[in-house]
């Protein structure tokens, strides 16, 4: 009884995983101006960052001042963070540091935010690309 009743909640689990994977689409989400990122820490719980998103290659990326990548660094749940955009809710997305696509995101930001010719010279300690649960770690 227990073995079925373990592989009828995988079941779930991985279809739920597909859904979820399903709905994440970065086409639309680069209409987006903002996300929020969820990030759980040891003094302050949950805490949720309105950040900036560009969208390259069909990637979704964030890029993080000192303050929200300080909450990456600690956050409880790492490397998962949670994502709120366009109404969508995502609990199990993968922030992967993209180290190599700094410049690329930084002149996307330019060219979608006009208020990034002043935003750009503030530090920008760390680049996320987002991925959702289940699609693994694609490198581009």
């Amino acid at each position: 009884m227990r073995s079925g009743l373990f592989r009828a909640v995988s079941a779930l689990v991985l279809l739920a995983t597909a859904a979820m994977a399903a709905e994440w689409d970065p086409r639309t989400f680069a209409t987006a101006n903002t996300l929020e990122l969820r990030t759980v820490g040891a003094d302050e719980g949950e805490h949720w960052s309105t950040v900036w998103l560009v969208v390259v290659d069909d990637q979704v990326y964030v890029r993080l001042g000192s303050r929200a990548a300080g909450r990456i660094e600690k956050n409880a749940t790492a490397p998962y963070v949670g994502v709120r955009v366009l109404g969508r809710r995502f609990d199990r997305v993968k922030g992967v540091s993209a180290p190599e696509y700094v410049d690329r995101v930084a002149q996307a930001m330019g060219a979608k935010y006009w208020s990034d010719v002043l935003l750009h010279y503030m530090s920008h300690p760390m680049t996320l690309r987002l991925v959702p649960e289940g699609e693994g770690d694609r490198q581009r």
